[in-house]
């Protein structure tokens, strides 16, 4: 457990870094002090604001997953209900 426990933190440090990263880019980029905002070798641009936002909403989403294995939970699952008639 206690690898996988580094792991897990590993992981959570990884994706909080890159958040932080995603969320500076778009900020600089709404607030129109930038034209282009630079992570690592990608370029990205106010066309870029869309998809941005859904990286960023990806990211948090596996921070809060990596969040709730670390406190015991477990990651969130998505369920599906078919209603049958009988």
């Amino acid at each position: 457990m206690a690898a996988n426990t580094t792991e897990l933190k590993a992981r959570l440090a990884f994706w909080r870094s890159a958040l932080e990263k995603l969320r500076e880019a778009y900020l600089a980029l709404l607030d129109g002090g930038v034209k282009s905002y630079k992570i690592g070798n990608e370029e990205l641009t106010r066309l870029d604001l869309v998809s941005l936002q859904k990286r960023i909403d990806e990211a948090e989403k596996k921070v809060d997953e990596l969040e709730a294995l670390l406190a015991g939970g477990h990651a969130r699952r998505a369920l599906a209900v078919t209603p049958m008639d009988w």
